[in-house]
């Protein structure tokens, strides 16, 4: 059968050419959002006279055929056909004649492809916003019993200051739920139906541009029609958007990583989230942690391809367009199975309380305090610094801590260390004397929980 577009040549199209313009693999998953948007095309010509009653009939009950046979199974999709458009209307004019040919009046496949892949990638950014839900509450999960889990937090990959396993892991949990809001905003300015912006400008019919958008869900119309079709600015945003989510992934997966190997030893992850080495029997691999690092590479490249496949169009549509959906696609499902993987990981992960403890008292993270302390009694931060910067070095050549230093030895640098020095640089006591909104004390934590609580709670 000819192609429904090849009225006016005259040779047939080249089956190279065919198979090279073909996009049937990767739009057919748009299949259901291609016939809701027939649907809703139909019942508008329709209500606007343009076509009968009957043949308004026959194309609901045509399109609900063919889709009730394609999610059974029944229908196959042909991987020859050109696209998923091209194949769902000749399957239905097939099926019941006449009607299915006015099904195309005031409409262009270039309006028909701009709503089909925001429907498609609506239904897909819920998807993703639930798994993010889920991360979220892993890591609220996670940081809710691990309140009291003393460890270093760091700079440069260097040992700090005191933190807790839960104020670590709400900092992931802040950045996700940033992750959600822009998602909120991306679907926001998506949430405009092109409908009715045919080829590019417009039709010459009739229409009601509003009443396809209220049928399929829209807030509103895109309000020129050749933006309606040349825009894709939502797949950029939504690739965007997935891009970031992987890379607070990525940082999340690298530290994982760290912490899980013999070096730190702070987490085990459990035997249900980790493999093993064919040869080396010892091995527990964090392969989850690692697969995510590697996908977030792929994640930006299709945010790149976007960008680039869009950075040098004329307007209206363009057949480079048709490059969109394979990477936007690609985009949203990665960053979905990621973090659908993540969760129970960070879920069952063991903490290893004591070689959390123990690496936060063996890295001279309560030299700020010690600073601290000598300024509270009057002297110059700067100078206070310098003292203590002096310590650190004496200590650590004595293989000591801080805390191990006696009296006399820190009086001999400065007369105003008394016996009270020892109870302000003990490192439990350094964190819970980090009160500033936004610490790792346990009130500053606890008021940080409820922030997370409450935006699960109202999601």
């Amino acid at each position: 059968m000819s192609d429904l577009w090849s009225a006016r040549f005259k040779k047939e199209t080249d089956r190279l050419l065919k198979k090279f313009n073909s996009s049937i693999s990767v739009d057919s998953k748009m299949y259901a959002e291609d016939i809701a948007g027939s649907k809703a095309h139909a019942a508008m010509l329709n209500e606007k006279g343009i076509i009968s009653d009957p043949d308004l009939a026959a194309i609901r009950s045509g399109l609900d055929g063919i889709k009730a046979d394609i999610d059974s199974g029944k229908l196959k999709i042909d991987p020859e056909a050109e696209d998923i458009h091209m194949f769902i209307e000749g399957e239905l004019t097939k099926r019941i004649g006449e009607p299915g040919k006015r099904l195309h009046t005031a409409r262009s496949r270039n309006d028909q492809v701009a709503t089909d892949i925001r429907l498609y990638l609506k239904n897909r950014a819920a998807e993703l916003k639930e798994k993010l839900y889920g991360m979220i509450e892993a890591l609220y999960k996670t940081a809710e019993g691990a309140t009291d889990a003393v460890m270093p937090g760091y700079t440069h990959l260097q040992r700090a200051q005191p933190v807790t396993m839960a104020h670590h892991m709400l900092a992931y949990a802040f950045m996700f739920i940033r992750d959600c809001t822009r998602l909120t905003d991306a679907v926001k300015r998506m949430d405009l139906s092109p409908l009715g912006s045919a080829a590019l400008a417009g039709t010459t019919y009739d229409i009601d541009r509003h009443f396809t958008a209220e049928v399929l869900g829209f807030s509103g119309v895109v309000q020129n029609s050749m933006d309606g079709v040349s825009d894709r600015d939502f797949a950029a945003e939504l690739a965007f958007t997935s891009s970031l989510i992987m890379t607070h992934l990525s940082r999340l997966a690298e530290e994982i990583i760290l912490w899980c190997s013999w070096e730190f030893k702070f987490i085990e992850l459990d035997d249900s989230f980790a493999t093993g080495s064919s040869i080396m029997p010892q091995k527990k691999n964090p392969d989850v942690a690692e697969l995510v690092r590697g996908k977030t590479g792929r994640v930006y490249g299709d945010l790149i391809t976007l960008l680039t496949m869009l950075k040098g169009l004329p307007l209206a549509y363009n057949k480079d367009m048709q490059e969109d959906k394979e990477a936007v696609f690609d985009a949203i499902k990665t960053a979905r199975d990621s973090l659908e993987i993540f969760a129970p990981m960070i879920l069952t992960m063991k903490l290893r309380r004591d070689n959390m403890l123990l690496a936060a008292k063996r890295g001279f993270i309560n030299a700020t305090d010690m600073a601290d302390y000598l300024t509270k009694k009057g002297m110059p931060f700067r100078t206070a610094y310098k003292i203590t910067g002096e310590l650190v070095a004496y200590a650590q050549d004595k293989g000591a801590g801080l805390e191990d230093l006696p009296l006399e030895e820190l009086k001999e640098k400065c007369e105003l260390f008394d016996t009270d020095v020892y109870e302000a640089i003990a490192v439990k006591n350094c964190l819970e004397k980090r009160v500033s909104e936004g610490g790792p004390s346990a009130a500053a934590v606890e008021k940080q929980l409820d922030a997370v609580k409450e935006f699960l709670d109202n999601v």
